[in-house]
């Protein structure tokens, strides 16, 4: 079984910045793509970032130039810069993780990230 801690949320001003973390553990298990997904209240999750196994990142386009996702394979840990933040940047964020052979999906519990105008 595979957990997912989350960190890093919190409240900010427009303009500032947050990096957010997120903690694989469990053990025997090998981390295929890792990804930030946002929800604000009243829309659909959304995919904001992702990072594969090799490196390999894509945005969505509202996170471009702003966001930057890294992982430490080592740690089982992905995190994501978040730089000029905007109020509309608001949601829970939560992290995803595909694990293993049959890239099993986990999520982490989500983070509370308010950017205040």
């Amino acid at each position: 079984q595979v957990q997912l801690v989350e960190s890093g949320g919190g409240l900010v001003q427009a303009g500032g910045s947050l990096r957010l973390s997120c903690a694989a553990s469990g053990s025997g298990f090998s981390v295929n793509a890792m990804r930030w997904y946002r929800q604000a209240p009243g829309k659909q999750r959304e995919l904001v970032a992702s990072i594969t196994s090799g490196g390999s990142t894509v945005y969505a386009d509202s996170a471009k130039g702003r966001f930057t996702i890294s992982r430490d394979n080592a740690k089982n840990t992905v995190y994501l810069q978040m730089n000029s933040l905007k109020p509309e940047d608001t949601a829970v964020y939560y992290c995803y993780v595909s694990v293993g052979s049959l890239y099993r999906p986990y999520w982490g519990q989500g983070t509370q990230v308010t950017v205040s105008s």
